[in-house]
């Protein structure tokens, strides 16, 4: 459907509600879904979602974070070592 047609996208025989922010596309009251105050379509809401998912499902002890971890612990442990031979002059 044409943006100015007044007509639903998704449903052409029905009269549209308003306009999916994302998609710019004409909705009627079925396919819209406020999110965030905002009118949107579920087909956009559903790529909100799944990009929401993704950040949910991240690992959270990756090769990197372990690396850094044991740094941070030699950094430590080389500092306490460090301060205690200085300690002992």
């Amino acid at each position: 459907m044409a943006l100015g047609s007044g007509r639903c996208h998704y449903h052409p025989e029905r009269p549209g509600l308003g306009i999916c922010v994302e998609c710019r596309n004409v909705i009627c009251t079925e396919c819209t879904t406020q999110f965030e105050g905002i009118n949107r379509c579920a087909k956009c809401l559903q790529a909100r979602l799944a990009a929401a998912r993704s950040l949910v499902d991240r690992k959270d002890w990756s090769f990197g974070n372990i690396l850094l971890a044991l740094i941070a612990v030699a950094l430590l442990f080389g500092s306490f070592y460090g301060i205690a031979a200085l300690a002992q002059k």
